[in-house]
Order: structure tokens, then C-alpha cells, then sequence
């Protein structure tokens, strides 16, 4: 009786909702990491 339930539900687009996230996450830990880099070689460059 379960497995009848389950083939009803589709994983496409939980799936795909999901690897979005996951990139939408990267890039902006990837975006976090440049500016910390940056704001370092400015004070580098005033001292």
C-alpha cells in the first residue's frame, strides 16, 4: 500500500529547488571569501 504512494509524489523539482540552494549557498560563501581577501591587501598596501 506504501509503494503505491510513493511513485504518485515527482523528485524533479524538490531535486532541482535543492541544487539551487546549494548554488545560490556557494556563491555567496565565494563572494564572502573574495571580499575578506580584498579588504586584507588594502590594509597591506596603506601600512
Amino acid at each position: 500500500m506504501i509503494s503505491q504512494h510513493l511513485a504518485l509524489y515527482n523528485w524533479n523539482n524538490g531535486v532541482i529547488m535543492i541544487v539551487i540552494f546549494g548554488i545560490v549557498c556557494l556563491s555567496l560563501i565565494a563572494t564572502l571569501i573574495i571580499f575578506m581577501n580584498s579588504g586584507k591587501k588594502e590594509k597591506d598596501k596603506e601600512d
